[in-house]
């Protein structure tokens, strides 16, 4: 789908992105599962030509259960967090330790660093 965003704002590619006042922000530790619309398909970045003008971007939007997102990990992902409900430390990244928001549920431990996530965002999100 094609969004809008915040102007003057930059947002790495394969970033989740949530809405703030409309408008498309990165996802944050405290951003709500229902406010998170999905993952940044292009980077955003301050040299764009277009980074200060009002558009919408591509992002690709959930729109089925289970969806896999492969994600880095605050350190010591391990075979015990699969089906836990984790948060966020930033819009790339998934923190192990914390579950108050329930972004994504480990489904897979690929190192200590990176696994496997289903995306519990958007109006589909379920509160756990």
């Amino acid at each position: 789908m094609y969004l809008p965003v915040t102007p003057s704002t930059a947002i790495a590619e394969g970033a989740l992105v949530a809405y703030s006042s409309g408008y498309l922000i990165a996802a944050t530790s405290s951003s709500a599962a229902g406010t998170i619309a999905g993952v940044l398909v292009k980077a955003i970045a301050a040299t764009d030509a277009d980074y200060a003008v009002a558009r919408e971007v591509a992002v690709e939007v959930p729109v089925e259960q289970n969806v896999v997102w492969t994600a880095d990990v605050t350190s010591g992902l391990v075979a015990a967090d699969v089906g836990l409900y984790q948060d966020l430390t930033d819009s790339v990244t998934v923190n192990r330790g914390a579950s108050t928001y329930d972004i994504v549920q480990c489904v897979g431990v690929i190192s200590t660093t990176k696994g496997e996530f289903i995306l519990n965002v958007g109006c589909g999100a379920e509160a756990q």
